[in-house]
């Protein structure tokens, strides 16, 4: 039997403001003698919205309560009431995320929606949320290659690469269309604390009160683009003559794996600047179409394949949609006083690194779980493994090491360990794990679950005497 859910996405950018509602299709697509299974079977955009400046107080305060009315205003437009929608989707992204104020905008508008995943998406899963919008995620599954999304905001450039439909490298540059601002008489009134860094590094003379040099301005974006260039040939810099440029334009890490790149998409607000070439360059009030042009102009004299990305600026979560699994399976491991819990977000290794010596494995997880210890507000993740049944003894015992060396961040900040695991093996991991910490510490580690990178699960109290916990897996859906 199929049943239809009104979801809604609400992303708030360093730039822009946007909202789009949807309508989910969901069926049951289990036998009748098979646990259910209710997945997503179909979805349709009933409403998008203009995209807005968004509102902020200072360059340090977002105006919370005028965001709100912005979406109040978006939901009236849509003609949509907030009991109507059953679940969606807030994410929070960009150098807005670092804005003082960001969690309590987030707790604002949670309450506009049944059942909200509310995050803040720090530079690398923004990067991750992007690619997947794009298609530059299901473009490196359907073609069996590594592709790289550069999605390029107002303040930033994340860029995140896949390789056969899996996340395995992302990384953040501070390159983005409102790093440099102007006024309508074109004098400066913005610079970024790293184009200034720039800006001196190229003995370059851009001062705020001044009025803007059109070539100043397009030598600072035509650096960017080359910057943006050695990232995709993965040359580190080097041919630029300025690998101090690269140094520092980083936000948070450079990329760490140098697999060649067989595809490029580009995804953000800039992505739009690249194909629109007839409005002026300061129509935005900032380098913004100067930067696309520098980007279009520098990937056409390289080799690398740029492909048509699904959706631009709007290539953002456009909600969440909710199927349930109704059991886990009855060989699990969990604290009784942990549950309900809620909007967990999920790190999956790839099959590959899964199956990794003890040393690869490890880093794999740790870099896994900085996307969320160091980058969002998440107080909780759960890491999320496929498992295999021929498992012997010391194999488990080994993983159980990994993961627990993995999430030391995790544990540091004493927080519990949630383990989801394919293969029926959670009893024994559970247990394997815990035999690597102290008696008392908090794990939950629950099997016959299968999710995957930038899903989020609820597991309810236990059922059945105990034997199996209900699972909700909310997966966050995108517009192309």
């Amino acid at each position: 039997m199929k049943e239809s859910m009104i979801s809604v996405g609400i992303d708030i950018g360093t730039s822009t403001t946007q909202l789009v509602f949807c309508k989910m299709i969901i069926e049951n697509t289990a036998s009748a003698w098979t646990v259910p299974t209710v997945k997503i079977v179909d979805k349709e955009v009933l409403f998008r919205s203009d995209i807005y400046f968004t509102p902020l107080k200072s360059s340090d305060v977002i105006d919370a309560e005028a965001v709100k009315q912005l979406v109040l205003k978006i939901y009236e437009q849509a003609q949509m009431q907030p009991e109507a929608v059953d679940t969606g989707a807030v994410i929070i992204t960009g150098e807005t995320a670092r804005k003082e104020n960001a969690k309590e905008v987030l707790e604002m508008l949670s309450g506009l929606a049944g059942d909200f995943v509310v995050a803040t998406a720090g530079p690398d899963l923004e990067g991750i949320l992007a690619g997947k919008g794009s298609g530059a995620c299901a473009y490196s599954k359907a073609h069996s290659c590594t592709v790289m999304n550069f999605d390029i905001g107002g303040g930033t450039t994340n860029v995140a690469i896949y390789k056969n439909g899996d996340v395995i490298d992302a990384a953040c540059y501070d390159i983005g269309g409102r790093l440099i601002k102007v006024d309508k008489q074109g004098k400066i009134d913005y610079l970024s604390e790293k184009v200034k860094a720039l800006s001196a590094k190229m003995a370059l003379p851009l001062v705020i009160g001044q009025m803007a040099d059109v070539k100043d301005l397009k030598r600072i974006t035509d650096t960017m683009a080359e910057v943006m260039v050695s990232i995709a040939e993965r040359r580190n810099g080097a041919h630029i003559d300025l690998p101090s440029a690269q140094e520092i334009l980083i936000t948070n890490h450079d990329l760490k794996t140098f697999d060649p790149i067989e595809a490029v998409f580009f995804s953000g607000g800039v992505a739009d600047c690249m194909i629109e070439t007839t409005k002026p360059w300061h129509t935005y009030g900032d380098i913004g179409f100067l930067l696309g042009e520098s980007i279009r102009i520098a990937f056409e004299k390289t080799k690398v394949k740029a492909v048509h990305a699904d959706e631009t600026i709007r290539a953002t979560v456009i909600g969440a949609g909710t199927h349930t699994t109704d059991i886990s399976g009855s060989t699990i491991h969990y604290d009784r006083a942990l549950l309900p819990i809620q909007n967990i977000p999920i790190i999956r290794l790839t099959e590959l690194e899964e199956k990794s010596d003890s040393k690869a494995r490890v880093e794999a997880i740790t870099s896994r779980v900085k996307w969320f210890i160091s980058q969002s507000d998440q107080s909780l993740m759960a890491l999320s493994l496929r498992g295999h049944k021929s498992y012997g003894f010391d194999a488990l015992q080994a993983l159980a090491s990994d993961i627990v060396k993995g999430m030391r961040a995790v544990i540091e900040a004493k927080l519990p360990l949630i383990i989801l695991v394919d293969q029926d093996l959670a009893k024994s991991l559970g247990l394997s794990i815990r035999g690597n910490l102290s008696p008392e510490y908090p794990v939950i580690c629950i099997d016959s679950v299968s999710v995957d990178n930038g899903d989020y699960i609820d597991i309810g109290v236990p059922v059945a005497d105990g034997q199996v916990v209900p699972v909700i897996i909310k997966t966050l859906l995108f517009g192309y």
